[in-house]
């Protein structure tokens, strides 16, 4: 049920080439090359852009962050590394020219795919490295730890994201039909255009002729549905390919204009059709989660088992979960590998903030790290995403911000976000106001405000699947969500669902026949008809 099945590989380059190409050559006090031999490093020296300290585990990602810049390097024996420590002393600001009041800034958004919100070291939950988004979020950035998306799926997510809208009022629910291309016009990609901005987009796309509205893009290259690619002296990793790609083009662009560059990777999304499912860098292999196991939830099949009983075999996130995590010691390396693709991502958003850093522009780009939808890892006997369960529908979601006050860097937020948020944050770091037709709100006012002087913020929103594949297979739902209930309709099985989400936050047990209830359910049954027609 996703078009990453198969390999996609578009070449849609228009990059308009800038022969101010980026020397990263003063900005290093020492650089080594160290031998890598039975996982022993010989050296370690320091240089003088960094992020945060590195230890044993973050070698590789040290690894990573010099790919680009040390292209000659990489294309040496597979046996040779190269490393740059970090400075202990961090001090991003003086290495940084003064940001001008007003000016718009420069925009990166780094979205990554089939990745839940709390599939992050600093949340606390998950044996997950990712030592450069904790750092982001405890030390630069603001982290929003209720962030969700309006439609848990690769394409509607990317579509919801350019647009600013529910998938209501954008309909783009097929992968196949760009009609939702019409009103391409009003997205942030078009207004950042008209706006004389510099744009890129790397990666993913996943929905259907793009060659429509390439010319909103400088610069564009299409590519997903596999983890490698051919390469020289190896095959080139899809995210190692993210990563060179996005560096060369920071260097490349324009100088005298702001620029926007997504970086769509498809990491740590799976090969659908390959049985091995998630494939990571070998080097990563040698590094990450050696010394652990990963064992499944306990309750797999006790919590399968309180689904609606229409949740058969013939559901695609039941055939997923048997072709992932229905046994012990597959869920282990399943779900390592996985793990293995999101440190990699972490990895290259490293490279990528250590770029604008020696390029001295951090205080004038904003930089969002968030994901297009959540993710089961066996919990309810599933795997993937679609439903509105937590591990589906919430996303990470860590911003940094020039404009932030010191007093907000490191810190969390725990208002409810959105998706559909997306495009009017980007749309307001450029100066530019939201047109009516989008349906969110610029999260920098959750930063740059204080909470008394803030608008109006949401306490619930809506949740809408589509019906496309058939009811046996993914069915639609709808639902609305609130941070302690949640009602749920399955209107083609006209199943209904209620969950307190303080006393039972797995959403194990069904609270929707309990009479103590009765009162709350008739009021959300009341939303939820009430926000249905207002999505449209």
């Amino acid at each position: 049920m996703s078009s990453s099945s198969s390999s996609v590989e578009t070449s849609t380059t228009t990059a308009r080439s800038s022969s101010q190409h980026h020397n990263n050559g003063s900005s290093l006090k020492q650089i080594t090359v160290g031998l890598v031999l039975c996982m022993t490093v010989l050296s370690i020296f320091q240089s003088s852009h960094s992020t945060h300290s590195v230890s044993q585990r973050s070698l590789f990602q040290q690894y990573n962050s010099w790919i680009t810049q040390a292209t000659a390097a990489t294309t040496s024996s597979s046996n040779f590394w190269l490393f740059a420590a970090t400075d202990e002393n961090n001090n991003d600001d003086a290495d940084n020219k003064p940001r001008e009041i007003g000016k718009p800034l420069n925009i990166v958004l780094l979205y990554a795919d089939d990745w839940r919100h709390d599939a992050l070291g600093v949340a606390g939950k998950l044996p997950v490295e990712t030592p450069f988004l904790d750092w982001l979020s405890t030390q630069k950035g603001v982290r929003f730890t209720h962030n969700c998306v309006t439609t848990s799926v690769c394409w509607i997510s990317r579509v919801t994201l350019h647009m600013g809208q529910y998938l209501s009022r954008h309909g783009g629910a097929k992968v196949m039909n760009s009609s939702w291309y019409q009103n391409f016009n009003m997205s942030f990609p078009a207004l950042l255009q008209q706006a004389g901005y510099y744009l890129a987009h790397i990666g993913k796309w996943h929905t259907a002729d793009f060659p429509k509205i390439q010319g909103y893009w400088n610069y564009s290259t299409i590519y997903y549905g596999r983890h490698f690619f051919p390469g020289h002296p190896r095959p080139l990793h899809v995210t190692e390919r993210n990563q060179q790609d996005a560096i060369r083009i920071l260097r490349e662009r324009p100088q005298d204009k702001p620029f926007q560059m997504t970086v769509s990777f498809f990491a740590p999304h799976s090969e659908d059709d390959n049985p091995e499912q998630f494939l990571p860098q070998e080097r990563s292999k040698e590094v990450y989660y050696q010394n652990i196991t990963l064992k499944p939830p306990v309750n797999m099949t006790e919590s399968y088992a309180r689904l609606p009983h229409w949740f058969g075999e013939s559901n695609i996130a039941r055939q997923r979960w048997h072709a992932r995590f229905d046994e012990p010691t597959k869920y282990d390396k399943m779900l390592k590998n996985y793990y293995r693709l999101i440190t990699e991502v972490d990895s290259a958003c490293q490279a990528i903030w250590q770029e604008l850093e020696a390029q001295g522009i951090l205080n004038e780009t904003m930089v969002i790290f968030t994901t297009d939808n959540g993710f089961y890892h066996g919990e309810h006997g599933l795997a993937g995403k679609w439903y509105p369960h937590e591990e589906s529908i919430r996303v990470p979601l860590i911003i940094w911000d020039p404009r932030m006050p010191n007093s907000k860097q490191g810190t969390t937020e725990d208002a409810f976000t959105l998706n559909v948020d997306l495009a009017p944050t980007i749309l307001g770091a450029a100066n530019i106001s939201t047109p009516s037709v989008m349906q969110g709100q610029d999260v920098a006012q959750l930063y740059l405000r204080e909470e008394e002087t803030r608008p109006g913020w949401r306490k619930d929103f809506f949740y809408e699947y589509p019906s496309i594949f058939g009811k046996t297979v993914i069915p639609g739902s709808t639902a609305v969500v609130r941070k302690g209930l949640k009602y749920i309709q399955w209107p083609e099985w006209g199943t209904e669902q209620l969950f307190n989400l303080t006393s039972d936050p797995q959403e194990e047990q069904d609270v929707i026949k309990d009479p103590a209830y009765a009162g709350v359910l008739t009021k959300l049954k009341i939303r939820h008809d009430s926000l249905r027609e207002w999505v449209k």
